[in-house]
């Protein structure tokens, strides 16, 4: 099949036109969780108002995850019990996966197993963050990063299923096939979205430069490294399907001597992955 790069441009900028802006919801939980004197009892107002974000919380704390005794119907000691950061987990990767359900499917990449991929990331990532020593607020930052880092997938049409068969029988990188024959990859794509939705620099940086291992470098490089791992590490567990299941052992090693991790230690993980991955699914109703 011939692409006619300008062509496949043009459609997925409109696509991103299109795409709904995040919830005022969103935005509000966002903004109140980015303050440091914020209370429980400030986010119950702006969940209060979506019924939906509402359900998911309650909806999380009363899972068989948590083995509560007694039920929680307060929404305010639901986020208590949750955290904060947790609860701006959950809205915003509820909102995401609302919005893009609303807009046209392709069928190169389906929808169930697309998202199955992109929340074991995320729970790895989180993993991973922890046995590096990271803080509860950076460890969810790497779920949502995880979560979200092949957002610029999305916009790819029907035709996307010429890339990710060219990419599976040559074993070739996606992000290599994309560029060959669409002249613009995922990321690239990510970016965009993340502009339109006001993403912060550290989940923008992990959709945008997870496979750019050799520019990595710094604090920011450690969490697209860990995403990068994790995105592997789902990969490995063939948990979902995003089209990209060849990972090179190069850039593995590089990546964990990046993050100064062993082998051993980043195979540590995988006890709690399927169970956090359960956890994840249930509550974003995967």
């Amino acid at each position: 099949m011939a692409f006619n790069k300008e062509k496949q441009r043009e459609n997925i900028e409109s696509f991103i036109r299109k795409m709904p802006s995040l919830s005022t919801t969103v935005g509000k939980v966002m903004e109140i969780c980015s303050r440091t004197d914020a209370s429980p009892n400030e986010l119950n107002k702006v969940i209060s108002l979506d019924p939906i974000l509402t359900g998911q919380v309650l909806k999380l704390i009363n899972s068989a995850y948590y083995s509560l005794i007694n039920k929680v119907t307060s929404l305010t000691r639901a986020i208590t019990m949750l955290g904060m950061n947790t609860v701006k987990n959950i809205a915003l990767s509820t909102a995401i996966i609302r919005t893009l359900s609303g807009v046209k499917k392709s069928r190169a990449l389906p929808t169930a197993k697309f998202w199955e991929h992109s929340i074991g990331t995320g729970v790895s990532a989180r993993l991973l963050g922890e046995v590096k020593g990271y803080s509860p607020m950076e460890r969810e930052e790497l779920f949502l990063a995880g979560l979200l880092h092949d957002l610029g997938k999305v916009p790819f049409g029907d035709e996307y299923i010429e890339v990710l068969n060219i990419a599976k029988q040559e074993q070739r990188s996606l992000i290599e096939v994309e560029r060959h024959l669409i002249g613009i990859d995922h990321q690239e794509v990510g970016l965009m979205i993340a502009e339109k939705w006001n993403l912060n620099k550290v989940i923008t940086e992990c959709i945008t430069t997870h496979h750019e291992i050799d520019k990595l470098e710094g604090g920011a490089g450690q969490q697209v490294a860990l995403v990068a791992l994790a995105n592997i590490y789902t990969n490995t567990l063939d948990h979902g399907y995003a089209g990209d299941p060849f990972p090179d052992e190069e850039d593995i090693a590089r990546l964990l001597e990046l993050v100064d991790l062993s082998h051993d230690v980043f195979g540590t993980i995988g006890g709690r992955v399927v169970e956090e991955i359960n956890e994840s699914e249930l509550f974003l109703q995967i």
